[in-house]
């Protein structure tokens, strides 16, 4: 793994493709480190003719981490935003677009797609709206403009996250509760393969574990507050991608991000939740294909719609 010096700390990297090729940054999302990504969709998007870029977010993975501040109570911020009082998070979600700027910078990349996952989302469409010089296009994936009035999670989806496993050190009752999560979560229609779903866990858990790290971003996004002034800003191309069955980020923030970007094209698909499972995988790929190379024409996303046989979409 690469390491680059940006934004005053360390980000670890990985690139994919030929560095001549058209740029993609992935941005993954709470707590997930870059190797959350699915590695058919990166393989895809280089057979395609794009340079990938992904990079584990500040606070997981093997970027810097910022233990000086202590593990946030993540209860009271939740009751803190019910309220609007204010947060005091370690840092923003601000500050991790401008960790994704300099990885650019660092790299010596001038313009990129932006693709975000969840909180990567958010951050992606922070990029895109302050540094619209630099941003070729944007995909927001399964995530929220944060405005105050939106549906939440499902309770059990809820639950799950809150819930941490019976011993933090016991590795089965670890695994099997990040299992139980990503159930709870996942997309319904297109279950993760069970011991896929458990390799890729046990993958993550022996690269790192950051509990503290994960609450820390979880706070920098209940602190973000609402970016609907910012989306209105954005001025490149934007698709929106969300499952019309995501029991974490509902469809319809989704449908709000994409009404708040001008021009924004939004794709939903039935079955989906809150991931990125093996079987959508080919459509996935259409659907960035089209969007970055700048054909995704008013009735595409119906096309491939047609062509899965299960998405709906939508304008």
């Amino acid at each position: 793994m690469a390491t680059a010096k940006a934004n005053g700390i360390t980000i670890t990297y990985e690139t994919s493709g030929n560095p001549q090729d058209i740029p993609v940054l992935l941005i993954m999302g709470l707590g997930m480190q870059l190797i959350a990504w699915p590695q058919d969709l990166v393989d895809g998007l280089v057979e395609q003719g794009y340079y990938v870029i992904r990079y584990d977010n500040r606070d997981i993975g093997l970027s810097s981490k910022f233990d000086q501040f202590k593990k946030p109570n993540l209860m009271l911020a939740y009751l803190k935003s019910l309220v609007g009082w204010r947060q005091s998070p370690a840092y923003t979600l601000n500050d991790m677009a401008n960790d994704a700027l300099g990885l650019l910078d660092a790299l010596g990349i001038a313009r990129a797609h932006v693709v975000g996952a969840s909180m990567g989302g958010m951050i992606a469409q922070i990029f895109a709206s302050r540094f619209g010089d630099r941003t070729l296009s944007l995909t927001s994936i399964m995530s929220s403009s944060g405005r105050r009035g939106l549906p939440g999670p499902t309770a059990a989806a809820r639950a799950a996250l809150m819930r941490g496993p019976g011993s933090a050190s016991d590795r089965k009752q670890v695994v099997d509760h990040a299992v139980g999560v990503f159930r709870t979560i996942g997309s319904p229609s297109f279950p993760t393969p069970e011991r896929l779903l458990r390799a890729n866990i046990e993958r993550a858990l022996n690269r790192n574990v950051n509990p503290a790290g994960v609450a820390r971003q979880m706070v920098a996004v209940v602190a973000s507050g609402d970016r609907t002034p910012l989306l209105r800003k954005i001025s490149c191309p934007a698709l929106v991608i969300h499952g019309a069955a995501d029991p974490l980020v509902p469809v319809a923030c989704g449908v709000d991000t994409a009404e708040a970007i001008p021009g924004a094209k939004l794709h939903v698909i039935e079955g989906m939740g809150h991931d990125l499972p093996p079987q959508l995988i080919e459509r996935l790929l259409a659907l960035l294909d089209s969007h970055l190379r700048g054909n995704m024409t008013p009735d595409m996303p119906a096309l491939i719609a047609r062509r899965a046989g299960s998405d709906t979409p939508q304008q």
